[in-house]
């Protein structure tokens, strides 16, 4: 059966099947992984079978205990408790909480559900944390937001590919094969193995890629390497923004970042000289307090240079969660509408309540989003309830302690999963759910492509699909039964409808051409009466999606991250992902291969930093900043800079890397401050 991985958003071609030791995966020649998988793909049908997967709906009992409970008891305790909470605080009092892997039919239900259902404008998703930043960037310079704009092979024909803040070789390696033959410039604070790969690696200060782009920007300019034909036909805005880059002259940009001024040259004049070259971003420099200026920054260049919207080169960002695209364009945000509408258009709020058979008046406005939701949690005209599907925020969210004191002061918490997350373990109420092979629907990747996920078998007896459970609690809501269907299809062909005319088009495209085997990136409008719309797969060769048609640069300019170093805190820390783990770590922990190779949480430290805190290989360290303190076991990395230690944040527990992070919010994405906090790092006790 032809399905596709459940882990990032290359969402590679698979095939699974059966043998006489269960179920069975081999990659298939899908464009974007052509044979290949990772160590996650290969083992992802440990999943079904993991011990504890969850089969039965858990109440909390009087004292205490999750006891295993019948469906309707479930449901009707869940249903019971949202009345009432509503009744006492009104709707806000209810949130909901997504995630990035669901399907785009249970991202477009859940959306739903919490506007006409709940009532509530308390509805955000655990894709804020991934590639907000971008988005917004995006949007301001294109007119539309899409991770890649054109497909993953067009990479292949690179000469030059300069990569900002992401490391594929770990968090994605079929990509890696679509860099080979191109020189590739690494920004990243660390030597990851993207790095090691690559042709130059360019090491700033963690939180100063802002003033890098800035410098790049200015040497593609003074030294001549700026498209100026493009800048003028296709491009508004450059004066604003070189007002702001001619400023930041190499010599200036070494001093505040480290790279050397001939590695700043070396890097525009390799982009500059190839005759197809791509700027692409990730979360190394988006999840900032500045992301969206830096992701624009970095768009800056791509524009001067001539690349976005030409055949062979371009700018794109790497969406990291399988389903991080299609996620954001169907209503888990708090400021969007399905379609990639805003929810304060008028005209947008009035086209979707038509499709749900509501009064446009009755939805909500946009909500808080989701850092500051979960802040919010249990506070006076905060949220005392919350419905999470899809995700983990007691790993995931930064200052994880006080987000677990949030949610342990809700007078409801609903956790539907597949598995008994550190999340569903604090819940009032756990509901089993399908995954990812047990289960119909669609995903969008990273390059905006429609695909579909298919279903081997059905999910274990006790087990419902997250479409069911909405179905029940809506009903129980007082909710028409038909306003919340349980098939995947007939809610797709839902989601077609409140898409048509929006920036994400899907109303053109349908499970029966899908399953036809036709390639399908949106935009891509219905047209009745006339040929079938063949998708895009290729955005902004004619113009952007601006009425001018032209792209924007930004005025954007360097600033400090929230929290710099001082005495108490020398150090900057740094979090991020390894080879064998996939976000909070609830999925991946659980497969024995994957625990083997990287079973309990680390810091990357140089030696020489290492020494002046009394730290020694294979020791427990404890890395404190201003919210609270996460222990590891110590690496020595000689290629690590002196200032800086790393953290992967896959792990629960003390060593959850998110003890640490930044609560600083970007002002106009409202993406934390991850990869960037001030730190000591001392001697510890325990690394478990």
């Amino acid at each position: 059966m032809a399905t596709h991985c459940p882990y990032c958003a290359l969402q590679c071609g698979t095939r699974l099947g059966h043998d006489s030791g269960g179920t069975v995966v081999e990659p298939s020649d899908f464009p974007v992984n052509d044979g290949r998988l990772c160590q996650k793909g290969w083992t992802a049908p440990a999943l079904l079978d993991v011990r504890d997967r969850l089969r039965h709906p858990l109440v909390r009992d009087a004292v205490g205990r999750l006891v295993p409970v019948d469906w309707d008891t479930a449901l009707d305790t869940v249903a019971e408790k949202l009345w009432r909470i509503r009744d006492e605080h009104g709707p806000d009092a209810l949130a909901v909480f997504g995630g990035g892997g669901l399907t785009n039919e249970k991202a477009y239900l859940l959306g739903k559900f919490a506007r006409l259902a709940l009532k509530t404008s308390q509805i955000d998703y655990n894709g804020r944390f991934c590639m907000s930043s971008a988005a917004v960037a995006g949007a301001v310079a294109f007119g539309l937001d899409r991770g890649l704009p054109f497909p993953v092979g067009d990479l292949g024909g690179a000469e030059a590919i300069l990569l900002a803040g992401a490391n594929p070789a770990e968090t994605m390696p079929p990509l890696m094969q679509h860099l080979e033959k191109a020189d590739c410039i690494v920004v990243d604070p660390r030597r990851t193995k993207t790095a090691e790969r690559a042709a130059l690696h360019l090491q700033p200060v963690p939180g100063t890629d802002l003033a890098l782009a800035l410098g790049l920007l200015h040497i593609a300019v003074s030294d001549g390497w700026c498209d100026k034909e493009y800048v003028q036909e296709r491009t508004t805005g450059f004066d604003a923004a070189w007002r702001r880059a001619v400023t930041w002259w190499p010599e200036r940009v070494e001093r505040v970042t480290g790279v050397p001024v001939a590695e700043q040259r070396a890097a525009v004049r390799m982009l500059g000289e190839a005759r197809r070259a791509y700027v692409l971003t990730g979360r190394g420099a988006e999840q900032h307090s500045k992301g969206a200026d830096t992701a624009a920054a970095f768009i800056n260049l791509a524009l001067a240079l001539g690349l976005p919207g030409v055949a062979g080169s371009g700018y794109g960002c790497l969406t990291g969660q399988g389903n991080g695209q299609g996620g954001r364009e169907h209503g888990q945000k708090a400021d969007q509408l399905p379609g990639y509408r805003m929810i304060t258009d008028s005209a947008a709020r009035a086209h979707v309540a038509q499709v749900w058979g509501a009064d446009p008046d009755t939805l909500p406005g946009p909500g808080r989003s989701a850092y500051e939701l979960l802040d919010a949690l249990g506070t006076d005209g905060g949220p005392r309830a919350l419905l999470v599907f899809g995700s983990n925020p007691a790993v995931s969210a930064p200052n994880a302690a006080h987000v677990c004191d949030r949610l342990a002061s809700l007078d409801l918490l609903v956790v539907a999963d597949f598995v008994p997350s550190d999340t569903a373990r604090m819940a009032d109420v756990v509901l089993p759910v399908a995954q990812w092979a047990e289960e119909e629907g669609t995903m969008t990747n990273l390059e905006g492509r429609v695909l579909r996920r298919r279903r081997l078998h059905p999910p274990p007896d006790g087990v419902r699909t997250d479409l069911e459970v909405l179905h029940g609690l809506a009903v129980r809501l007082g909710e028409p039964a038909d306003r919340y269907p349980t098939s995947p299809r007939q809610v797709f062909e839902e989601l077609r409808r409140a898409s048509r005319s929006g920036r994400a088009d899907y109303s053109g495209i349908s499970y029966d051409r899908l399953d036809a085997g036709e390639t399908l990136h949106w935009p891509c409008p219905e047209t009745p009466g006339g040929e079938p719309h063949p998708g895009t797969p290729r955005l902004f060769l004619d113009r952007f999606a601006h009425p001018d048609g032209r792209a924007r640069f930004a005025e954007v300019d360097h600033r400090d991250p929230a929290e710099t170093t001082d005495a108490d805190h020398p150090l900057y820390a740094t979090t991020g992902r390894v080879l064998a783990h996939y976000q909070s770590g609830a999925q991946t922990r659980r497969v024995t291969e994957l625990h083997e190779a990287a079973p309990e949480p680390f810091v990357e430290i140089h030696p020489d930093t290492a020494e002046r805190a009394g730290l020694r290989e294979g020791e427990p360290a404890r890395i404190t900043s201003a919210r609270g303190t996460a222990v590891a076991r110590v690496r020595l990395v000689g290629s690590m800079r002196t200032d800086t230690v790393f953290v992967p944040f896959h792990y629960p527990g003390p060593g959850r890397a998110n003890l640490i992070t930044s609560t600083a919010l970007d002002p106009r994405s409202r993406m934390p401050e991850f990869k960037v906090c001030a730190v000591r790092i001392e001697p510890g006790t325990d690394a478990s």
